[in-house]
């Protein structure tokens, strides 16, 4: 797919961002939009998405037509990524540049981790929806995922105790490791063999 928009990158998306106050992280934003992508429920629109960024009672006020499209424009520069993303199975969770001795360093880090992860690509999968209608091993993937966020929630707590912080982030690197492989996993044999059946437009 040729996109017709483009990502502005990183550092301008998130100054678009905070310009709106937008509560939901960028890294965030990435891996919800990835897990839409990936959501076998037809009737999500990326617009819905990008609502579900924002609390009710915070939806940005776009005030001039002019202001509306380039709000949509920005936001599927970032989609028509990551649908590149998906397309090629190159997703990646970005590597921790912090300092793995520092206890609140790497807490924030697992924390991100977990919100990328539940409130990210598996909230973006679900869309919305209670149930899908999807093969059991989907199923089974996406809960399992679910499972790997609680558990970097429950290695940032033993952090707390522990003596050496560099053993918690080993025993991350090794969870990113296997949600990398379920992922990749789940757009090889759910995704991409119905991939050009979820491009999805602003419309």
């Amino acid at each position: 797919m040729q996109s017709e928009n483009v990502y502005i990158g990183d550092d301008k998306f998130q100054r678009f961002l905070d310009h709106y106050a937008c509560p939901t992280k960028l890294l965030t934003v990435k891996f919800k939009f990835a897990g839409a992508i990936c959501s076998p429920n037809v009737n999500l629109r990326p617009t819905d998405v990008i609502s579900s960024l924002f609390p009710e009672e915070r939806q940005p006020r776009l005030e001039t037509k002019a202001e509306a499209e380039l709000f949509f424009k920005f936001f599927m520069g970032l989609w028509d990524e990551m649908f590149v993303q998906i397309r090629t199975n190159t997703l990646r969770l970005p590597e921790y540049k912090g300092n793995i001795n520092d206890k609140n360093e790497l807490a924030t880090f697992l924390h991100s981790r977990a919100d990328m992860i539940e409130q990210g690509f598996v909230e973006g999968f679900w869309g919305g929806c209670s149930t899908l209608n999807i093969p059991q091993f989907a199923a089974e993937l996406i809960s399992s995922l679910s499972d790997m966020a609680e558990a970097y929630e429950i290695l940032a707590q033993k952090l707390e105790k522990a003596e050496t912080p560099k053993d918690i982030y080993t025993v991350a690197q090794n969870t990113d490791k296997t949600v990398l492989k379920t992922i990749k996993f789940l757009i090889e044999n759910l995704v991409l063999p119905h991939i050009t059946n979820l491009e999805r437009t602003v419309n």
